[in-house]
């Protein structure tokens, strides 16, 4: 029946949907905090409060974060098993490949320590009133401790950015270059392997 899109097709599609929505959900996320969300707790008068609202709010994302991540993990994952096996790729889309591998290992593991790290800074203070002078600088009157790991979460958020970032870039690339090969070049160039 012509219009009909065979099952694996439509999970290939579904798969695709979820990975990119994860993408942005976590790129999304990263860039809202550091350039909306931190500056504008300076508003909250009281630096205990503010850090109940950064708290509050990164606990909440926290599941955006945790579903965007199993999304691009599980939809590359599986990209990596069919569409996106080595034999089917021109050499330029395997070193893109291979490049997207690395980049979703630091988007896994600075995510996870990042969370872990937040969790961390979060329980310092009851209900996350870790006492803030913005969303990314630690009040005067917060604790060594607190200050340090405050630090180490600014440090952990900018790695995590420039990560999604370069994900969400080579994502592109990769998305791109496909486009540029029709399907009957890329057959034939699997022909002649």
């Amino acid at each position: 029946m012509r219009g009909h899109t065979p099952p694996t097709d439509l999970n290939a599609h579904l798969a695709r949907v979820a990975h990119d929505v994860g993408a942005a959900g976590l790129l999304g996320g990263s860039l809202f905090g550091r350039f909306a969300l931190h500056p504008s707790v300076t508003a909250v008068r009281d630096p205990a409060e503010r850090g109940k609202v950064v708290n509050a709010a990164w606990r909440r994302y926290g599941a955006v974060n945790g579903l965007s991540l199993a999304a691009i993990t599980a939809g590359w994952i599986s990209a990596r098993a069919t569409e996106a096996r080595p034999s089917l790729l021109s050499e330029r889309e395997r070193r893109l490949a291979r490049v997207k591998d690395a980049l979703l290992a630091g988007v896994a593991t600075s995510g996870v320590a990042t969370a872990v790290t937040g969790v961390r800074f979060s329980r310092l203070e009851p209900g996350g009133a870790v006492p803030l002078a913005s969303g990314d600088q630690p009040a005067p009157e917060a604790t060594r401790e607190e200050a340090r790991l405050k630090r180490r979460l600014n440090w952990l958020g900018a790695v995590t950015t420039g990560a999604e970032l370069g994900y969400v870039a080579v994502n592109a690339a990769l998305a791109q270059s496909a486009h540029s090969r029709p399907p009957l070049r890329r057959a034939l160039t699997r022909r002649s392997r």
